[in-house]
C-alpha cells in the first residue's frame, strides 16, 4: 500500500513508498532490541517530512513488536523524541 510504511525483513529494513521513490530506514535485530542505523530518502522526496513519517511508522511497528529502540545517529535521536 503507497503511503504505508512497511517492514522488510528481508532487507533489515523499513520503507516508505511514494509514487515509486522507495524511502528506507535500516536496522540490526538482536534479541529484544533494534537498532536504526541509517536512513535514504530520495532527493525528489526532500522537505517534504517523508523521514518523519518514516521513522514514525517504523516506531510504531517496533513499539507494537515489544522491542525495545536503540538509536545510532542524531538524527534519528530528534526523530525519535519528535515522534514519541
Amino acid at each position: 500500500m503507497p503511503d504505508d510504511v512497511y517492514q522488510n525483513t528481508n532487507d533489515n529494513r523499513f520503507e516508505l513508498d511514494i509514487t515509486g521513490a522507495v524511502a528506507a530506514a535500516y536496522y540490526e535485530l538482536a534479541p529484544g532490541v533494534i537498532t536504526f542505523t541509517h536512513t535514504e530518502v530520495p532527493a525528489e522526496l526532500n522537505g517534504r517530512g517523508i523521514g518523519s513519517r518514516l521513522i514514525k511508522g517504523a516506531l510504531d511497528a517496533v513499539r507494537a513488536q515489544g522491542l525495545k529502540v536503540r538509536r545510532e545517529m542524531s538524527v534519528r535521536a530528534r526523530l525519535y523524541r519528535e515522534a514519541s
